[in-house]
């Protein structure tokens, strides 16, 4: 029986193209501007931007949040589904 190679996927192929990414999981918190008591958890399952390295483990985004550039390191273990635009 001939042994399957599993392919790993050419990241370097959309570096510069826009992506979604939908996480496991990731949590986050915010406090609410009536009660900064209360802390409200969220979870945050989307990112988005532009990829701009790879890595053998994880992709580098860029995006932009109020007029600054965000760089976003996400581990491949991390990842649920990627949409490339």
């Amino acid at each position: 029986m001939e042994e399957q190679k599993t392919k790993k996927m050419d990241w370097n192929l959309y570096i510069g193209r826009t992506i979604n990414v939908t996480m496991l999981e990731n949590y986050g918190v915010v406090y609410n501007d009536k009660n900064q008591d209360e802390p409200m958890f969220f979870e945050i399952v989307f990112k988005s931007g532009v990829l701009a390295e790879c890595f053998d483990d994880a992709f580098l985004l860029t995006s932009e949040r109020n007029n600054l550039e965000v760089k976003i390191y996400i581990p491949f273990s991390s990842i649920k589904c990627v949409e490339i635009f």
